[in-house]
């Protein structure tokens, strides 16, 4: 009865998907309900945080995937390949696919690169059945606007509007970026310029450079947003639970150098920042060992946390939930209806326990839970 009733909640969640793109518009205040397709994962656990019900902006939700540019496969966990996806965002556009009734993982050998002259618009849907994996080896997933082998769009790669890049319903793991060497960092993901987001999204068992004084994002590293534009990450799950976390140098989860986040209704736990010496680097270390679950440094910039759970993260050094460097101390950070709680190791300044930032940075609290 399993490959019935998956397909019937499969159908359900294509539904909700129409439903939603038809009750859109333009206005960026309209909020909008994202239906959770791994409400009933086989592995790990939910997407997003269970007691996060904070408003979804209607520009950090689901994209329409109704008409699709490319699907993935014919029918059968054998057609969805890791060189068939990797053609398909080669090609860009919306990405869907059909790999039978029940949840599949597809291994890939080398990272899915995004071309920029493709579309504006690269959307990766996998449908709550679908699980990317680096197999311990490669980075899964890549977009640089500024990299020319992915080819130069614009005058100003470091400040274009595209590509907007948007993964959704869908699960990476495994992903490996420690043999990379230009482009270090971000184990799942590795992000510069246009826009990105997620939702609905899993991450788990992702791992980048384990030393180094400022490099980092277990699952997530991401640089040079559109016009300094926050990245999304709704409803969304790093780790979850003993055995599935996300590891790095920095930033066990996420990292980033200049970029704002707008984190909503998401899970952050067993993470690690597992480097050692900080950043800059003490005599005699590596460095790194800072923000268990979130890594950020840069200047003007702002972090957001919206409904959102941080638990159980751990580092060797600095901010074992949050690090957060404003360079020219001009950054914030705005925590609302969240809880951060029972991370270990690490502080700094700790008017906040586990978050670690200068001592002017402006931390707004509402509605919050913050304990060792």
């Amino acid at each position: 009865m399993k490959p019935n009733f998956l397909f019937l909640k499969y159908c359900v969640f294509l539904f909700s998907i129409v439903l939603l793109a038809s009750c859109s518009s333009d206005d960026s205040t309209e909020t909008v309900t994202i239906i959770n397709p791994l409400d009933n994962p086989f592995d790990g656990i939910p997407a997003g945080n269970p007691n996060g019900n904070f408003p979804i902006p209607a520009e950090a939700s689901l994209e329409d995937v109704s008409n699709p540019t490319t699907i993935v496969g014919d029918g059968t966990p054998e057609s969805c390949t890791g060189q068939v996806f990797i053609d398909a965002v080669t090609k860009g556009g919306k990405i869907v696919f059909n790999c039978g009734p029940d949840p599949v993982t597809i291994t890939l050998n080398q990272p899915a690169k995004v071309f920029n002259n493709t579309s504006q618009e690269i959307v990766i849907d996998g449908g709550g059945l679908i699980t990317l994996s680096g197999n311990n080896q490669t980075r899964i997933l890549y977009m640089n606007t500024c990299d020319q082998n992915q080819v130069w769009t614009t005058d100003h790669c470091q400040n274009q509007d595209h590509p907007r890049l948007t993964v959704q319903n869908i699960t990476f793991a495994n992903g490996n970026s420690t043999n990379e060497t230009e482009y270090d960092g971000g184990g799942a993901i590795w992000v510069r310029g246009g826009r990105f987001k997620a939702v609905n999204c899993r991450f788990f068992n992702n791992t980048c450079a384990s030393v180094g004084p400022d490099v980092g994002g277990g699952a997530i590293r991401v640089f040079s947003q559109y016009n300094n534009l926050p990245v999304f990450i709704v409803n969304s799950t790093f780790g979850g639970k003993e055995g599935f976390g996300n590891s790095g140098s920095n930033g066990g989860a996420i990292s980033s150098i200049g970029v704002s986040w707008t984190i909503i209704n998401s899970l952050f736990s067993h993470n690690s920042a597992i480097g050692n010496g900080g950043n800059p680097s003490q005599s005699g270390t590596p460095g790194g060992g800072s923000g268990g679950a979130i890594y950020n440094d840069g200047n003007t910039m702002t972090l957001t946390l919206l409904g959102s759970h941080i638990e159980a993260n751990q580092v060797n050094d600095f901010g074992a939930a949050i690090f957060f460097v404003s360079n020219d101390h001009s950054g914030n950070v705005i925590i609302n209806e969240s809880t951060i709680q029972n991370n270990i190791g690490g502080s700094w300044y700790p008017s906040y326990p586990g978050i670690s930032a200068h001592a002017d940075t402006d931390i707004s609290v509402t509605n919050s839970t913050i304990t060792e």
